[in-house]
């Protein structure tokens, strides 16, 4: 697994039984009366890690992260923090720093000075600030705007100052609430490299609160999705996309095709599911704790699904549907198929030819997609 760069992911932590967690959340509610907006929660997070609380809006990741910074004290529950228990300590008093959406900036101080305003609070030695802050912004390459006043930098540039600021107080831990939520496609995307090669020098343990999933998927050495106040399945992003826990997992982490069906053969290196759904057959080569006939759900992801004009040998994991609408992305396409049954599959294939045989609206084509690439999911 190496989705970021991190040692926390080449060294895995979370999968040795004598790892000690460098922040444990250990079953904490937090109710606002009589609703719960984080639930019995209970979450490791090891030192190093780029750790991501994934969710829609009002799903709870943010009152957990307000809980990790001390802004919010926990109903019941407790967090530790490098050992220590933090659950009633105050913001100032932790280990932690927190960078807010909208970067709170100073407008009348320059970049320096907003990077130094902690430390001159703390009452560090003017030396060791100048020292400090100039090592910063050469680390978030703004040495040469240090003059410069906030409105005088770009959306990315101000969020490196934010970002320089919270970390030049060498803190413990770094929890960010949707960073890079206010920079343009493009700026995101360089910028989420940006901060992982940061994080990668310096070694603070950063959690990271997100709605966006390829922003996760980017970022993170583990992901926590959350619904409903509760963390439904935390993993790496490839377990997370690949081996979903269930349907709001599957369907919330990229874009599935979910096909409802009866268990009607259930061996241990296999299952074979019929689908009302899909008007034939699925197998998949492997097992699955299920009782017969039951009712599943086959999770079947865009781009592991082949599309041709013809007919594939076998009549397990193949459809007819016809073209109902196509999106050209560049990159690759997304095409929409209807299949008699009334459901639309969507299917994508990367543009990897400029003269390849076009698939066009209307047409008649046949999907289908190796016994490995459904996930079953029963709930």
């Amino acid at each position: 697994m190496t989705t970021s760069g991190g040692a926390a992911v080449k060294s895995a932590p979370w999968k040795d039984p004598s790892a000690r967690p460098y922040v444990q959340v250990d079953r904490v509610t937090k109710a606002f009366g009589d609703f719960k907006a984080v639930d019995d929660v209970s979450l490791k997070i090891y030192k190093g890690e780029i750790f991501c609380l994934l969710g829609a809006s009002g799903c709870g990741k943010t009152t957990l992260l307000r809980m990790l910074g001390g802004f919010e004290t926990p109903t019941s529950g407790k967090i530790f923090i490098d050992g220590e228990d933090m659950t009633g300590v105050p913001p100032y008093e932790r280990p932690v720093n927190m960078m807010f959406q909208s970067y709170a900036l100073f407008p009348h101080m320059n970049v320096e000075e907003n990077v130094a305003f902690g430390l001159k609070q703390d009452r560090i030695p003017k030396a060791e600030i100048k020292e400090r802050v100039a090592t910063m912004l050469d680390l978030v390459k703004l040495g040469d705007f240090a003059k410069r006043k906030p409105h005088q930098l770009s959306g990315g540039q101000r969020q490196r100052v934010a970002l320089a600021r919270s970390l030049v107080k060498r803190p413990k831990l770094l929890l960010l609430d949707e960073p890079l939520g206010a920079l343009d496609k493009k700026l995101r995307e360089h910028t989420q490299f940006e901060l992982i090669s940061l994080q990668d020098k310096l070694g603070v343990t950063f959690v990271v609160v997100t709605h966006d999933q390829e922003e996760a998927m980017t970022l993170a050495s583990r992901i926590g999705v959350m619904n409903h106040g509760e963390i439904v399945q935390a993993g790496t992003p490839s377990e997370i996309y690949e081996f979903p826990s269930s349907k709001f997992v599957a369907d919330f982490v990229g874009s599935v095709n979910m096909f409802e069906g009866k268990l009607i053969e259930d061996e241990p290196e296999h299952v074979r599911i019929a689908s009302d759904d899909m008007g034939g057959t699925i197998y998949v080569s492997h097992g699955i704790s299920a009782p017969p006939e039951a009712i599943v759900w086959a999770a079947v992801r865009p781009e592991k699904i082949f599309m041709s004009t013809a007919q594939p040998a076998g009549t397990d994991n193949v459809v007819r549907g016809a073209v109902q609408d196509i999106a050209y992305l560049g990159d690759l396409s997304i095409y929409l198929v209807k299949l008699p049954t009334g459901k639309v599959v969507r299917v994508t294939q990367p543009n990897t030819s400029r003269h390849a045989e076009a698939i066009t609206w209307d047409q008649q084509v046949y999907l289908s997609w190796d016994a490995t690439s459904p996930v079953v999911v029963t709930r």
